[in-house]
């Protein structure tokens, strides 16, 4: 949890949200915000606002900054590229995948799968370059 978000969790705790609202609008798990407002004497106040409210800003999901939605766009959900990737590599398990496809390659006859590749045939470069040059040395 960077600086920042534990700063943003303060502040929409004393505009009297509760801890899951916070989670949600920070984008951290619901387990954190509770630890870190009873660790920070932030806690023991019953939330003035129901789950159905928002607060009326949204942030990164990555590193907590404030997000500024323009509108007639797709919502943001990370401030730049790098919060964006960084925060795919670190939660592929929170990512449904649905272009995941399943074939056999085409040299060695191994089953593999691969994402977002409908035309692959190949299970490694190794198996491409062997097939395509019949185990031969590259000039």
């Amino acid at each position: 949890m960077t600086g920042e978000q534990k700063n943003q969790i303060a502040d929409l705790r004393a505009k009297g949200f509760g801890y899951a609202t916070i989670a949600q609008a920070l984008g951290l798990p619901k387990s954190t915000v509770t630890s870190h407002c009873q660790r920070n004497k932030l806690g023991g106040i019953k939330a003035n606002h129901s789950t159905t409210v928002t607060p009326d800003k949204e942030y990164c999901k990555h590193c907590g900054k404030e997000l500024i939605q323009i509108s007639g766009k797709k919502k943001l959900k990370f401030c730049n590229q790098d919060c964006r990737v960084t925060w795919w590599n670190s939660n592929q398990d929170k990512v449904k995948k649905k272009a995941i496809y399943f074939f056999t390659c085409a040299y060695c006859g191994c089953s593999f799968t691969a994402y977002g590749n409908s035309k692959r045939k190949y299970c490694s470069h190794d198996c491409y370059i062997n097939d395509r040059f019949k185990g031969g040395d590259v000039l």
